[in-house]
């Protein structure tokens, strides 16, 4: 029998992997690539000090920014819950936002809330950092159709974790302003 022939006549043997406590299991296939991960994690670095700044601590309180970091964690742990809450959480909100921006961008005045990126006031570039609400929504779906869906997203994103948000918000931010009553004669 030759050399070749012997080799290929024997059992294929795999090593136990030390990642897995000695089992035997194929190599963990990553549905998210990591260029994508390192990309977005590059993004959220650079917007969370110049939000900060120019916005300050309370400016994470809204959906959009809090759906920014939930997917950044979403992304890294590959975990669909968390996605899916996002996209439950952001899709609807962020198309308005779109309407909004486009809507602006033609003299028009649809909802207001995206005014501030017309602000001459604030930073070009923090302004540009703001245009995650275009594409944020395109990668939820990019992510969805990678992790899947999971279920359990709208009960998680509705109760529990907006309970939470007015819970922070109630407790956290400060009250608003009392505007004096105009004066009647």
């Amino acid at each position: 029998m030759s050399r070749d022939r012997l080799i290929s006549s024997l059992p294929a043997v795999s090593l136990p992997s030390l990642a897995t406590g000695g089992e035997q299991s194929a190599s963990p296939k990553h549905k998210i690539p990591l260029a994508a991960k390192v990309a977005y994690s590059g993004f959220v670095a650079v917007l969370i000090p110049v939000y900060l700044r120019n916005y300050g601590p309370t400016n994470f309180l809204y959906f959009c920014d809090v759906a920014l970091l939930l997917t950044l964690v979403g992304m890294w742990l590959e975990n669909s819950l968390l996605i899916s809450m996002c996209s439950v959480g952001l899709l609807l909100p962020q198309f308005l936002w779109l309407v909004d921006f486009g809507g602006h961008l033609l003299g028009m005045n649809l909802t207001g809330m995206t005014g501030y990126m017309f602000d001459s006031n604030l930073p070009l570039f923090t302004r540009g950092l703001s245009l995650f609400h275009g594409w944020l929504p395109v990668l939820l779906v990019w992510l969805l159709t990678r992790l899947g869906y999971d279920q359990r997203a709208f009960p998680a994103w509705t109760v529990r974790h907006q309970l939470w948000l007015w819970s922070v918000t109630f407790s956290f931010l400060p009250p608003e302003p009392t505007w004096p009553t105009p004066m009647r004669r």
